[in-house]
């Protein structure tokens, strides 16, 4: 039995100027509705067996201004993946985070990101992320990062210290404002 918790939002934009419920959102959704399902369905998985498999991004690995909740609620989504795949060793069911880069959906322009955010060279297809975390999970992972770039990029984010991580991600980032302050 295999539960894919793939369900995620975004908001896009300074938090000073953002409306709340917005960022509510992305936590209910990429966090509480997470843990959510998973404490619903783990009874079931323990029974059965299988694994979860969680998507969590590439931005989970620095602070992300501009998508500063989108980009913690992922990282929460990669630490609680990784802790409850340690937590339930020996029990048949196993826990993935799926960490993918810029991937191609609807996802940036419901975010409020520039149509430019989503068609850079590196940007992976759906289809290719699915199957990277298909290998991964038949490999017995817990994490895979997708992609060469997205390898390169994720491994920058988490060894540079977070204060300079943050300001890097911010400059990446404020280029993909929708409103054409960031051109």
């Amino acid at each position: 039995m295999l539960l894919i918790n793939n369900s995620g939002i975004g908001a896009f934009g300074s938090f000073a100027d953002s409306d709340t419920a917005r960022q509510l959102e992305v936590i209910d959704v990429n966090v509480r509705a997470l843990v959510d399902l998973t404490g619903r369905l783990l009874p079931l998985l323990r029974v059965r067996g299988g694994a979860i498999l969680n998507v969590a991004s590439t931005v989970a690995f620095q602070p992300t201004p501009f998508a500063a909740t989108y980009g913690a609620s992922k990282a929460f989504v990669l630490h609680w993946t990784l802790a409850l795949n340690h937590e339930l060793r020996g029990t048949g069911v196993r826990a993935l985070a799926v960490c993918p880069g810029t991937t191609t959906s609807e996802f940036f322009n419901a975010a409020g990101l520039a149509p430019s955010a989503a068609k850079k060279p590196m940007t992976m297809t759906a289809d290719a992320v699915a199957e990277a975390a298909l290998r991964a999970l038949a490999a017995g992972r817990s994490q895979v990062v997708p992609g060469w770039f997205n390898k390169l990029y994720t491994f920058a984010g988490a060894k540079l210290p977070k204060p300079l991580a943050a300001r890097v991600a911010a400059r990446a980032l404020r280029r993909y404002r929708n409103d054409g302050a960031g051109a």
